[in-house]
């Protein structure tokens, strides 16, 4: 039986949101769980909404973190396609958008993010998409069908994950693909101009046209209907859909409002949080996308939107919330899937933050295992159609010593022999 006298509110009904709800009730906590979340649809996990949900191959059930039961099951309180107004941090409460008051003793805030928008003309025509929810998914599921059968044309703004997925499964689907990117090569401000040309070279090879150092301008329409595209360097492409893939920001406005101390943008934006996940209100905490943790073997704050930061953040901020000890330093993971490559990544090493790549393996076939390294040591791997190393690539982070790079880069050498 619920114990009505201590009620914790979780605000964003994402991954992180019921993964923190699952683990307060695992870790034994009887009182009120109210989960708010404004879609209308039960808590999912966004990965498959560009990948393989969005080619067919994965059923609508599959996306979803929990059975719709499970829920009434464990008792948690469900307000879906609700929007939270505002936080009363004084009385303890939020306010949602029928003018519900709810109070907490706890509140986490997974918010989540939203994709940027094209601030050009011409986003309002049919054919501007965006991919965030469940909802964009199946809507571009019909649109790269549509393109496939009809020899139609989608343009993709900006080359990072979702950008390159989506090229993927556009060409997978038949449609032609033209992806324009200010950066010279895919995935720039992830993985630096030595790795991203092996991604451009994949897409190329598949079909996909690039057009780098430019940024798009106009989306020209006839009777409310896409027909092209203007980059800033004169350039026009023909385009029948348009897909925006330039980002995504955190949702904080909630946390903005309420005052709680936030990033700077040049660290990520966000939300400051401790260890524990816990914002400048000792009573809120913050999970997942718009949380910003001080991380320690980076020496600075990072806020990480992938799908295994909230996976783990929801729960260590549930467990957080329960008193427990918590320090929340795991090593960003995230992985792909593009055609047939598949890859993880570990770590985090930006362009600017390492002055060495280190190839393990042979990039040319495409089965290999990079490392970014600053004054030898490791930052950030990632394994390409190599499985079963990712422990040893966090361990070697971790371990945050120098590496010989002429072992690290020797596939004979075992990587359990250099931590």
């Amino acid at each position: 039986m619920v114990d009505a006298h201590r009620t914790f509110v979780i605000i964003g009904g994402g991954l992180a949101g019921a993964k923190a709800a699952e683990t307060l009730r695992a870790e034994g906590f009887s009182g009120r769980v109210i989960l708010i979340g404004d879609e209308r649809d039960h808590p999912y996990e966004r990965p498959p909404l560009s990948k393989g949900y969005l080619l067919g191959k994965d059923e609508r059930e599959s996306v979803f973190v929990h059975e719709t039961a499970w829920y009434a099951g464990a008792d948690i309180e469900l307000h879906l396609g609700q929007v939270v107004t505002s936080i009363d941090r004084a009385g303890r409460s939020v306010q949602l958008g029928d003018n519900t008051v709810v109070h907490y003793d706890k509140l986490l805030l997974a918010t989540g993010a939203e994709p940027r928008r094209l601030d050009i003309p011409g986003t309002e025509l049919a054919g501007v998409h965006h991919l965030r929810r469940l909802a964009h998914s199946e809507r571009l599921r019909g649109v790269l069908s549509a393109l496939g059968r009809d020899n139609g044309h989608l343009v993709i703004a900006g080359a990072g994950w979702i950008g390159l997925e989506i090229a993927a499964a556009a060409r997978e689907y038949g449609a032609e693909v033209t992806v324009v990117a200010p950066s010279a090569t895919p995935l720039h401000h992830v993985v630096g101009p030595e790795v991203g040309q092996i991604f451009t070279d994949l897409h190329a090879e598949h079909g996909v046209r690039f057009h780098f150092g430019a940024r798009l301008t106009e989306i020209t329409g006839q009777d409310g209907l896409v027909l092209a595209v203007r980059t800033d360097d004169g350039e026009e492409h023909p385009a029948h859909d348009v897909l925006a893939a330039i980002g995504a920001a955190p949702r904080t406005s909630l946390a903005e409002a309420a005052g709680l101390d936030m990033a700077d943008r040049s660290q990520g934006g966000g939300v400051v949080v401790d260890a524990s996940l816990r914002t400048s209100d000792p009573d809120i905490y913050a999970a997942g996308d718009i949380a910003s943790v001080h991380h320690p073997l980076f020496g600075g704050r990072l806020r990480v939107e992938h799908w295994a930061n909230a996976l783990n953040s929801g729960p260590a901020a549930a467990k957080a919330m329960l008193g427990q000890d918590v320090t929340y330093d795991r090593v960003p993971y995230f992985f792909s899937d593009q055609y047939d490559l598949g890859l993880e990544y570990s770590g985090w090493a930006p362009p600017g933050s390492y002055d060495q790549v280190v190839i393990r393996g042979d990039a040319g076939k495409r089965e290999f295992i990079a490392f970014w390294l600053k004054d030898h040591r490791v930052l950030a791997g990632m394994n390409v159609n190599v499985w079963d190393v990712t422990e040893d690539i966090q361990k070697l982070i971790k371990a945050a010593r120098p590496v010989d790079a002429d072992a690290l880069g020797d596939p004979s050498v075992p990587l359990d022999s250099l931590f």
